[in-house]
């Protein structure tokens, strides 16, 4: 049997969210969403505290950039910092198509910039092919 992967979802759109949600529930994996609606939601979430207590340490996280009291850019130099953290890959996907978001995204160690399309279609494949490669041809750390 495969093992569960659990996904952090950063993002603050509810209509993403659950496009993400809907397309990961198709998957061809036994999934986890998690999901928080801000950078300090996700990062109470990372690090195990106020409410997320019982927090599983995500394979992948999904983090949006622009996002209100935390934003992702905040979110990935925090996370990437921590010495437990830091190998959990992170996968930009936002709306920002700005060189200077997708630079500072990298040099904040990203494992990836996705930028999210309009219509409905090209973000469901979008989600579909991070799920083929994350889930299929990389081999993620495993959790201690």
């Amino acid at each position: 049997m495969p093992k569960m992967i659990d996904v952090l979802l950063v993002d603050d759109n509810p209509a993403d969210v659950e496009l993400v949600q809907e397309t990961l529930k198709e998957c061809k994996f036994a999934c986890n969403l998690h999901t928080a609606g801000d950078g300090v939601d996700a990062l109470d979430f990372l690090f195990c505290r106020n409410g997320y207590q019982t927090a599983v340490r995500p394979d992948l996280i999904l983090l949006d950039l622009n996002m209100p009291r935390k934003d992702g850019r905040e979110v990935l130099a925090e996370l990437k910092s921590d010495p437990i953290l830091k190998v959990v890959p992170v996968v930009i996907m936002t709306s920002s198509e700005a060189e200077e978001d997708v630079l500072r995204s990298y040099e904040l160690h990203a494992n990836a910039y996705v930028t999210k399309p309009v219509d409905l279609e090209s973000f469901t494949k979008i989600v579909q092919a991070l799920e083929d490669f994350w889930f299929t041809v990389v081999k993620l750390p495993k959790r201690n």
